[in-house]
């Protein structure tokens, strides 16, 4: 047929064709103005994808309607391809527009090239993924992308093999035929995450499809001191599947070749969504027209030769050639498509800016309008004139200079009143509102399932409650859970065939199966890349990091994806993954981790959960399941074999976040703490009662959110005194409690003593018994403190004892 090729497996015509080069000259167009507005000075920062335009074109269309991208800040063409962004929407990220109507992807909260396809609603409601070409959020974190890559691909094993999820799945999955495809840029696969995807991938046999982006180069670091053998296919050849076993499928294919990328990719999506079957695509000789980033020149480290091999070797000149070699269009039909893609690029780069600055302007217009009232107004007029007139004249202001030009004049008027003042104090308000919306929110859910508005359920007991192990409590809910919630599904290291390490799901790997209860392989940093993935997809999982000491290893993934995917999305994603792990209290130095001041700093956007006995914690895994955001439960891990009283309500106990429970009450001193630090306090407060002194203790239950109600304070109102107990390093989560209830509940007013924080000793626990006492805070500890500050006040009544 005129004007049409078939290749090995794909037909190409020149309407498909045609359709590409358009595609890959915009994307080639956009880059190069992205470089030249930040020079311009109208932009921040600027990464593009230029040179990648061909692999980009073959992977999306390889893509269907409901497969998702998880990739990185190069994939503008993949995502233009789809139609899962207009150009207008590049340039509006770039300039950082924060209105969702202009910027989808992250309201302007990332740089450019980081793109989110919006799931959620207005309501916070799921919409349809399988009639979308689904982006997972963009990270910047180098390889960051990958380890929810994999847990995208496992939910679509889960929904082809757990027949259960059918009657839920509707948005979510059709017969689990979607394949996630990642991208990476090489220099980024030295990064231990994706070593630990690609093996996991292997394992789990899933529909995964991971390229990489060889350009030879990380940044300017040559490929030669990055990648074993300078090529990561010929070093990960021993996963490729073959007799030996199951493994992954490895291409290698030229980011010129546009038949050869395009059979690939459609080998690969092939493999991936009939048989489950992963596959690495390493995409060799790609260039980088512009170099990495409008932050620096690849003249400066890129020779001569190699510098030509990109001019003689860019994807956009070869495809060209190809398309003229196969008289698939005329050299006037192509150079009329180049013309009208430098003219349609500057047409959305110049609508974007306009939109931007259009956005401002009224706000700029009403502020220059009190400016100048004001100084008509004041005896300053010459000062306060002085600053609307420099904000008149800025070029390009911006919403915050705006805010600066408004506080400058009320610190000016500071001492005068004006209606010109009190409109200006108004508009300051308004704005910082607006503001606040803007940049600040989502952090959280604020839907109708955000887990603040579950409403705390106690538990309730009668004269036939048995008195059992905590673990036992634990896997009474856990099995409850599991049977009334197809979506559910556990796995860790241990969970499965054993039923944990502390028992706590023994039993329900049989019951369930090994896709609910599942055993991993001791690779943290996928484990909860399944979670995030899975949350994504509308499944409620919950991962077990075996301790907490080994929080660290996932910690980049759960701080740079999971804790601020609403906020960068401005909730436009979400991922309801819940941590499980245990900590504080057991042996030595990598079994006794108490680390909250790391969690409290890192993970802002997760929710803290900090149960003093497994009934407690029961009841916070029956708020979390039964809401939408993100949370990480921190079990007592000397706390499984304590006996407790089984609720008769157990399955409907649910804990309110962020309210602390006062669990004895006092006169004289007030204790603030969480954990398993609750039993040593308590037994302390029985201590002190034989010394008449009378201690309310209060179990805080959550550090984040941390006492929304501020009763904190009214406890210390009664008491005048106040420690914060924890077996955090000092400076961590005490001193963060102390500043909640001091700063945020200015409870500073009430006391009659100096504030006292108790924590462990400035290093990790020694090991044994002796170790866990001398390191840690005990009874001891808390009731001389206790003693101490009673002392002080009353020294006759209670005399020095040391």
């Amino acid at each position: 047929m005129e004007n049409t090729l078939l290749s090995e497996t794909i037909v190409f015509t020149k309407e498909s064709v045609l359709t590409d080069y358009r595609v890959a000259r915009m994307s080639r167009e956009c880059s190069l103005l992205v470089r030249k507005e930040v020079f311009a000075g109208r932009a921040k920062f600027g990464i593009y994808g230029d040179g990648k335009e061909l692999c980009q074109l073959a992977l999306a269309r390889a893509m269907k309607a409901g497969d998702f991208i998880s990739g990185y800040y190069r994939d503008q063409t993949i995502v233009a391809a789809v139609g899962d962004m207009t150009w207008m929407q590049y340039f509006s990220q770039l300039y950082g527009h924060p209105d969702v109507n202009f910027d989808p992807h992250t309201g302007g909260r990332a740089m450019n090239n980081h793109h989110a396809t919006r799931w959620l609603d207005e309501e916070g409601e799921w919409v349809d993924q399988t009639k979308l070409f689904n982006s997972a959020a963009g990270v910047s974190s180098t390889a960051g992308q990958m380890p929810r890559a994999v847990g995208l691909a496992y939910s679509s094993k889960l929904y082809r093999q757990l027949p259960d999820l059918q009657e839920i799945s509707e948005k979510f999955t059709r017969n689990g035929s979607e394949v996630c495809f990642s991208t990476i840029g090489d220099a980024s696969t030295s990064e231990g995450m994706f070593l630990e995807c690609v093996n996991a991938s292997g394992v789990l046999q899933i529909p995964l499809v991971m390229s990489v982006w060889d350009d030879g180069y990380g940044i300017s670091v040559p490929s030669e001191y990055q990648t074993t053998k300078s090529s990561i296919s010929k070093a990960l050849a021993g996963y490729q599947r073959n007799e030996d076993g199951a493994g992954i499928e490895i291409f290698t294919v030229k980011a010129w070749d546009y038949v050869a990328l395009m059979e690939t990719y459609q080998k690969a999506a092939t493999l991936a969504r009939d048989y489950h079957i992963p596959s690495l695509i390493h995409v060799e000789e790609v260039t980088q027209q512009q170099g990495h980033s409008a932050s620096g020149s690849h003249e400066r480290y890129k020779s001569a030769k190699r510098l030509q091999f990109e001019l003689d070797y860019d994807c956009n000149i070869k495809f060209r050639e190809w398309i003229l070699a196969e008289d698939l269009a005329t050299e006037e039909e192509l150079k009329s498509i180049d013309e009208e893609a430098v003219k349609e690029a500057k047409a959305c780069q110049k609508a974007a800016w306009n939109a931007y600055m259009s956005s401002i302007k009224p706000e700029r217009e009403d502020l220059l309008s009190l400016l100048y009232q004001a100084a008509a107004e004041t005896e300053n007029g010459a000062e306060v004139k002085k600053i609307a007139e420099e904000l008149r004249k800025a070029i390009n202001p911006i919403h915050h200079e705006n805010v600066v030009a408004a506080r400058k004049v009320l610190r000016v008027l500071r001492s005068e009143d004006s209606s010109a003042k009190q409109g200006l104090k108004k508009w300051l308000k308004q704005t910082d509102a607006a503001n606040d919306k803007r940049f600040n929110s989502h952090q959280f859910s604020i839907s109708k399932y955000s887990p603040l508005k579950v409403q705390a359920v106690q538990p309730e007991y009668d004269a036939n409650s048995p008195i059992i192990d905590g673990r036992e409590i634990l896997n009474r809910n856990f099995d409850y859970l599991f049977s009334t919630n197809p979506r559910i599904f556990i796995l860790g290291e241990d969970v499965g065939k054993i039923g944990d390490v502390n028992q706590t799901l023994a039993g329900l790997q049989d019951k369930f199966g090994e896709l609910r209860v599942t055993d991993t392989g001791i690779r943290e940093m996928t484990i909860v890349g399944q979670g995030i993935g899975a949350a994504m997809r509308g499944l409620r999982p919950i991962i077990e990091i075996q301790y907490l000491d080994y929080i660290f290893y996932p910690f980049a993934t759960l701080s740079d994806d999971l804790a601020c995917l609403q906020y960068r999305t401005v909730g436009g994603q979400k991922a309801p993954l819940i941590v499980r792990t245990r900590g504080h209290r057991l042996e030595g130095i990598w079994h006794s981790g108490s680390p909250m001041s790391v969690l409290l700093g890192g993970l802002k956007g997760i929710h803290l959960c900090v149960p003093r006995n497994m009934t407690q914690a029961a009841g916070m895994y029956n708020t979390l399941l039964n809401s939408d955001d993100p949370a990480i439960v921190i079990e007592c891990l000397n706390g499984y074999r304590l006996k407790e009283k089984l609720p008769t309500n157990l399955h409907e106990t649910r804990v309110a976040l962020g309210m602390p429970e006062v669990i004895r009450e006092g006169r004289d001193i007030t204790i603030v703490t969480y954990g398993s630090m609750c039993r040593i306090v308590m037994e302390a407060a029985r201590q002190l009662e034989n010394m008449d002194i009378s201690v309310e203790v209060i179990d805080v239950q959550t550090l984040m959110p941390f006492d929304i109600s501020h009763s904190i304070v009214e406890s210390i109102k009664k008491t005048n005194r106040v420690i914060f107990a924890d077996e955090d390093m000092p400076g961590g989560a005490s001193a963060y409690m102390m500043q909640q209830v001091l700063d945020e509940q200015n409870a500073y007013r009430y006391l009659d003593a100096k504030p006292v924080c108790m924590a462990a000793v400035p290093h990790r626990p020694a090991y044994s018994s002796d170790g866990d006492y001398f390191s840690k805070p005990n009874a001891e500890n808390v009731v001389d403190t206790a003693y101490q500050l009673m002392s002080e006040c009353y020294p006759i009544k209670f005399p020095a004892i040391y």
